[in-house]
């Protein structure tokens, strides 16, 4: 079977979790390798990664051009996961800055830069709730700010740091049309008004979406 590049077994003794937090490399590479566009990821076991790699390049494209990047700007990447979007970010502003909570996910996306040779993204492991603040007080303001959080959305106290910052955008990536809803209404009251959505048909033939949402400072 030479389209099998890896097997690893994930070690779960609880029944509410899909996976566990061990893998045991069995066969082949601890990372394989995934293209979208002109860039090659590498993926390690509990990463997130798009399996729909054809539109989640139509995704990405969207999320970027909503940031409306000009080459000057500062960008933070929430939720970041493997990088994969930072990294297209990156292609288009001056320095982008990533945070994700899965270490694992954060060393992949370390390597996707270096493998890639791409220079003005620096990454930061930890639950953005607590890092984001410590950001703010160490780095450049941002210029727009990437919301891509996990199903759940994001809290409370994470969109009013992010609207504190100032940014003149917010592009927001939804798996969750539900807590999407609920956090853009905050995000309003916070001084964000929605400018555009674009759902995008991840899975097809189910219920699932994502959704591109572009919200501007009043």
């Amino acid at each position: 079977y030479p389209g099998v590049v890896s097997i690893v077994h994930n070690i779960n003794p609880k029944d509410r979790s899909i996976l566990g937090k061990e893998f045991r490399l069995l066969s082949g590479s601890n990372r394989i390798r995934e293209r979208l566009g002109t860039l090659e990821f590498l993926l390690s076991p509990p990463a997130f990664f798009q399996v729909n790699t054809k539109q989640a390049q139509v995704l990405y494209q969207k999320a970027v051009e909503y940031a409306g990047l000009s080459g000057k700007e500062t960008v933070w990447d929430l939720y970041c996961g493997t990088g994969t979007l930072t990294l297209f970010l990156a292609q288009k502003a001056a320095k982008v800055y990533g945070i994700e909570a899965v270490s694992e996910a954060i060393a992949d996306a370390k390597a996707n830069a270096k493998h890639n040779k791409i220079g003005n993204v620096e990454f930061y492991s930890g639950d953005v709730e607590k890092v984001l603040p410590e950001l703010a007080t160490q780095k450049a303001r941002p210029d727009v700010i990437i919301l891509d959080p996990p199903r759940q959305g994001a809290t409370k106290k994470v969109l009013e740091t992010v609207a504190s910052l100032g940014p003149s955008k917010i592009v927001y990536v939804s798996c969750d049309p539900a807590t999407l809803a609920r956090d853009l209404g905050i995000l309003n009251q916070l001084g964000y008004h929605v400018q555009e959505i674009q759902p995008v048909d991840m899975f097809p033939q189910t219920y699932h979406t994502e959704v591109v949402t572009l919200l501007v400072k009043e």
